[in-house]
């Protein structure tokens, strides 16, 4: 069983009130926020707070260093390390001002938290995250069996990925009522649909290879007309458990329901990929391979710009400096090839 203080606890829940209501921080951000405070108690054996000292700050870094028992031996990575040491300081920097506290905790103690700038600087550092062609993505789609429904439903869960560019979030929330075959929209609404910020985003599909939207339209009607689903059931339903004749429990078809998350979606696309041999690529990789393709068929800072709003980006600048990569390989050869 976790240790705890109960001053410590009482006030955590203070600071959690405080990042909901003043902040505006979903429950994603919170938990993330009182993850780094526990760990940062067990550095100090779960001392109170109002015992703080700047040489907790300094010992809790070699604490984040070093492989223990709540990380199961194994080191944090160093971006993971640089995050924890700033929400534990935004803690107490919040805390600095509270009473009871204001003798222990100072704003300018709170500096004793930062990170090396050498660290600081690689933990921020731009990764190139490795994304399928649209060639690639079309050939481990095509693989794909379509026999059971539960086969149908993976097909075209993947052919909604390449259409909409949607986050894996919001498309385990979606339900049939968000979706128009008809004009090709997909109506994200951040009332109900798990979107980033709970933003409301218009998607129109995406011009790719007619035969995705095909497959997509296809389940969509066999939702509708076979499994006689309604606006408001799953666009892509998680298997219905059952009580087996025998006992236990079986899963032969689909239910009515979504899935809480979004890991289930990411192993389907990962494993579509494995299945022929490629790198087990994410549903989030896909928004660097539809950038990449509407650089190629847009003609005009126009499209450019819808293709970017088709993303759920206000700025144009956030498609490109986020899913537009340019190696230094690139820049030279695009570079020469404009001065030929």
């Amino acid at each position: 069983m976790r240790k705890y203080d109960e001053g410590n606890e009482r006030i955590k829940r203070n600071y959690t009130r405080y990042l909901r209501n003043a902040k505006g921080q979903d429950d994603k951000s919170v938990d993330k926020a009182l993850a780094a405070i526990v760990r940062f108690e067990e550095s100090t054996k779960y001392k109170s707070f109002r015992n703080f000292h700047i040489d907790q700050a300094i010992r809790f870094k070699d604490f984040l260093a070093k492989p223990n028992a709540s990380t199961k031996g194994k080191a944090l990575g160093i971006s993971t390390i640089d995050a924890t040491l700033r929400l534990v300081k935004a803690f107490f920097f919040w805390l600095a001002d509270k009473p009871g506290y204001k003798k222990a905790v100072g704003h300018t103690d709170t500096d004793y938290f930062n990170n090396t700038l050498k660290a600081r600087r690689v933990a921020h550092t731009a990764r190139d995250i490795p994304y399928p062609s649209m060639r690639q993505a079309l050939h481990a789609f095509r693989a794909m069996p379509n026999s059971t429904e539960f086969e149908k439903r993976d097909r075209a869960l993947f052919a909604f990925f390449l259409l909409t560019c949607a986050r894996d979030g919001a498309v385990a929330s979606l339900k049939l009522k968000h979706i128009n075959l008809a004009e090709g929209h997909v109506f994200q609404d951040g009332r109900d649909v798990n979107t980033k910020f709970s933003k409301t985003i218009d998607t129109y599909f995406y011009p790719v290879d007619p035969e995705i939207r095909r497959c997509l339209e296809e389940w969509v009607i066999y939702l509708k007309e076979v499994k006689l689903f309604g606006p408001e059931d799953a666009l892509f339903p998680k298997p219905l458990r059952e009580i087996a004749p025998g006992g236990g429990f079986v899963f032969n078809t689909l239910s009515r329901d979504g899935y809480a998350g979004a890991a289930k979606l990411n192993a389907i696309i990962r494993n579509a990929f494995a299945m022929v041999q490629m790198p087990e690529y994410t549903p989030h990789s896909f928004r660097k391979t539809l950038t990449l393709h509407g650089d190629q068929v847009c003609t005009t800072m126009e499209e450019m710009k819808a293709w970017s709003l088709n993303m759920g980006h206000d700025n144009l600048a956030t498609t490109v400096n986020s899913y537009l990569p340019v190696t230094r390989q690139r820049q030279a050869e695009i570079l020469q090839g404009m001065s030929e």
